[in-house]
């Protein structure tokens, strides 16, 4: 594909409203350098030195559309707990409606953790829930979609 068909691929995107639905989950990475073995135990001691949140799963899918110039609704559930505000006040902060994004109290917000030392990443961490999520949060999430399907040019 020629970059000019790119270019014009990307510009008729711009505008569009795009539904995503999915699990809304946060990336957290943690950079830092390894200077020692763990007296307790042979793995690296990391020295913490940047930590960061960025939107992960369908959330990350929801910026990425951001990004190229559309506006994506996001639909899916998150926890009821402060990684779901983490999710919501980045969403917030991007300009990006948060209607269709339910707390379930019966589950934690997904969460993806990143230990990096010497741009290396030496163990990820997740927090999740892999059961279903509840009748009721289902029923919520479809009627979400049944609101918005009519408003939308697309759905990922």
């Amino acid at each position: 594909m020629r970059l000019e068909d790119v270019i014009e691929s990307i510009e008729k995107f711009k505008g569009k409203k795009i539904a995503v639905i999915g699990d809304m989950m946060l990336d957290h990475y943690l950079w830092g350098k390894v200077e020692r073995i763990s007296p307790e135990a042979p793995v690296p001691v990391i020295d913490v030195e940047k930590e960061e949140y960025r939107l992960g799963g369908a959330a990350n899918v929801v910026f990425n559309i951001k990004a190229l110039g559309a506006v994506p609704y996001p639909i899916g559930i998150t926890g009821n707990d402060l990684y779901a505000d983490q999710i919501f006040s980045i969403l917030e902060n991007l300009g990006i409606e948060n209607k269709y994004i339910y707390r379930d109290p019966q589950r934690p917000t997904t969460r993806k953790s990143r230990i990096i030392g010497h741009h290396q990443q030496v163990v990820r961490v997740d927090y999740e829930s892999r059961k279903d999520c509840e009748k009721e949060m289902e029923d919520r999430i479809i009627n979400g979609l049944q609101e918005l399907i009519s408003l939308v040019d697309g759905l990922i």
